[in-house]
């Protein structure tokens, strides 16, 4: 008799962003969705279905070149939900239906956003809904003062609410196409403060995450009363943000993208890229063109990537803090590991570990296999190093190599998409089968030689 496999939260997660790809694959590849003559192949449908999904960014058709206006709707409904997440969806449908919502389906919801808690999932929906529409659609205002002068009533509005959703859920797809040149992203916008400023703001309001919008709320804005991971998530991004805009500012003060910029400009320019490389994907200035020491920069921003429970990716701020602290407390003598006034859990070291080390190897791995699937004359090792982390981070920012690179190449930058996304532990447990009777046995304990 088969077993039968239960349906866990981390299942039902993996395989609902599974089905999402699929649907958004299957309506990329009909003709009306392409502005060629036929349909788009597979392996773009795909690729292009994974990284909107995944709220990556990554492209290998110019979105606004290639996708028709229906091609453009469908990647937007898959950033959206990829953006806001699968499950959150479908709890929303299910409270829209009038379904009564059990203790199973507040599990899964809890899985999907990370949340401390199992209760108050309903009011975390609502904020989840309220916040998402309210600064996206500030954003998209924002915006259209100036794409609606630069492109019409239609299409300035149009590309103000796709930028807007884009950037909140930190994906980077974009429309610029409209101006004659694929992949330019808002190169053209670098210095204009209505650009350089919203888009960061919605890349980092969407990047600090569900459950800390839920306690901002929930304190009425007090940070006195703001829970611990709150307040860590608001200073590591805030540290962050501050450390990687004063190092851009620095590497690339001569860089040949920011000739007759000034001060400000450069200084504008340095903020977005500290912002974007957080795991959105804009950018104002070519990452190909940057310093070695501001490629190396971005490439440390894109692997730590957002907060837990966000619209970003990465190993997360939360997870590099842990470990930070723990090499500190280890360094010092000390056996526990303490944040502030407060003392973390060793086990919670061993989760953020093995997600380091999990992202690193699987970076690592794919960085060695595009390098000995492409020739050198295609794709160099900086390229290839900078599109995996980019890949696995969903971050979307690129040094003009996904679209050039072979099938296979782009099919194991589609696998890092979705694991970065659902997440390697995640993943990793819905693999797991479960062992109802196992016997409580602990090895013997010996010493190993470490350092």
């Amino acid at each position: 008799m088969p077993r039968k496999i239960r349906l866990t939260p981390v299942r039902l997660l993996v395989l609902g962003y599974l089905a999402v790809i699929l649907i958004g694959t299957l309506l990329l590849i009909i003709p009306s969705a392409s502005k060629i003559t036929g349909s788009a192949s597979f392996m773009d449908a795909l690729f292009t279905t994974v990284s909107a999904s995944c709220v990556t960014g990554l492209i290998v058709q110019d979105t606004f070149q290639h996708w028709s206006l229906f091609g453009q709707i469908v990647i937007l409904c898959l950033i959206q939900i990829g953006g806001i997440g699968f499950m959150t969806i479908v709890y929303l449908l299910l409270r829209l239906g009038g379904r009564k919502i059990g203790l199973k389906e507040r599990t899964f919801m809890q899985e999907a956003v990370s949340a401390p808690v199992l209760s108050g999932m309903g009011k975390l929906t609502t904020t989840i809904l309220v916040g998402t529409l309210l600064f996206e659609g500030l954003g998209a205002i924002a915006l259209a003062f100036r794409f609606v002068p630069d492109f019409g009533w239609a299409q300035g509005i149009w590309m103000a609410v796709f930028t807007a959703i884009s950037a909140f859920c930190n994906a980077g797809f974009d429309l610029m196409g409209i101006r004659g040149t694929p992949f330019a992203s808002v190169t053209s916008y670098a210095g204009d403060p209505i650009i350089c400023l919203t888009i960061p703001l919605l890349i980092l309001i969407g990047g600090l995450g569900f459950c800390v919008w839920g306690d901002v709320v929930d304190c009425k804005g007090n940070p006195k009363k703001f829970q611990f991971y709150t307040k860590m998530a608001l200073i590591g991004t805030a540290v962050l943000l501050a450390a990687g805009t004063a190092l851009f500012t620095v590497f690339e003060w001569n860089n040949a993208d920011y000739e007759g910029f000034s001060f400000w400009d450069k200084l504008l320019c340095s903020f977005f890229n500290a912002t974007t490389a957080r795991t959105a994907g804009y950018f104002t200035t070519d990452p190909a063109g940057l310093s070695n020491s501001g490629v190396l920069l971005m490439i440390i921003l894109m692997f730590i990537g957002a907060c837990s429970g966000s619209t970003g990716g990465g190993v997360k701020v939360s997870t590099f803090t842990v470990i930070i602290f723990g090499m500190l407390s280890v360094m010092r003598g000390k056996k526990d590991i303490t944040i502030g006034k407060r003392r973390i859990d060793q086990s919670v070291l061993g989760q953020a570990l093995a997600i380091f080390v999990a992202y690193l190897v699987l970076t690592i791995t794919a960085t060695l296999l595009i390098n000995a699937i492409e020739p050198d004359s295609v794709a160099d090792f900086d390229a290839v190093l900078f599109e995996t982390v980019s890949a696995i981070g969903t971050v979307g920012l690129t040094m003009a190599l996904t679209s050039i690179i072979s099938p296979v190449s782009k099919f194991i930058l589609i696998l890092l998409m979705y694991l970065g996304r659902v997440g390697i532990l995640t993943f990793a447990f819905a693999l797991r089968r479960s062992k109802k009777s196992e016997a409580a046995v602990r090895r013997p304990v010996d010493n190993v030689f470490i350092g």
